[in-house]
């Protein structure tokens, strides 16, 4: 093939993994997603366990959410994964890519080299990184759980997350309030 030939359409046969911790996953996390199914012919949405973090919600219900909030998409399965690099996580599920999206500066450098000891372990897998539109570029999990607690953060943070997980956010805040008995509440 010369350079002037159009390369064979392989999109269907290509495979991507987008991880993350997804402690809830956010707007941010699905434009990745919806971006993520447009590119690859299958994507696993795969969520992460770092033993040296404390999770908001279990890696059952991290699952769950992202589910939920992908039924849309005949392309996209959500998986989970625990003690392994990602790369070989990628490896194993016979992905060919890594999605990976970069919101700051700071992203693009732990990316980079991420990016660089990925290929160093596996150079058959390519990092592809997308960074978001500037509506949603500072969303993160941490971002919207920062937000939870005064009064009104229901209604601020809606914005920021899908309705499933919304929805699982108001289920939290009430077990929240149970859990206390009133007693330093995240309610409103």
């Amino acid at each position: 093939m010369t350079y002037m030939e159009a390369p064979t359409p392989v999109a269907n046969k290509t495979v991507a993994v987008y991880a993350g911790s997804f402690d809830p996953p956010t707007s941010g996390h699905m434009y990745m997603v919806k971006q993520g199914a447009k590119l690859f012919g299958r994507m696993i949405v795969a969520v992460g366990t770092n033993p040296d973090k404390t999770y908001t919600f279990t890696t059952e219900e991290r699952v769950a959410m992202l589910t939920e909030c992908t039924p849309d998409f005949d392309n996209v399965s959500v998986d989970s994964f625990e003690n392994l690099f990602l790369v070989d996580y990628a490896e194993s599920v016979g992905a060919q890519f890594i999605l990976r999206g970069i919101r700051s500066e700071a992203d693009y450098q732990f990316e980079r080299a991420m990016r660089n000891v990925n290929e160093d372990l596996k150079p058959d897998i390519t990092t592809v990184f997308l960074m978001p539109p500037r509506e949603i570029c500072e969303v993160s999990s941490s971002f919207v759980k920062g937000l939870v607690g005064p009064k009104g953060w229901r209604e601020v943070i809606k914005p920021y997350v899908p309705d499933p997980v919304y929805q699982k956010l108001m289920e939290k805040d009430i077990q929240w309030h149970t859990q206390t008995g009133g007693v330093e509440t995240v309610s409103d």
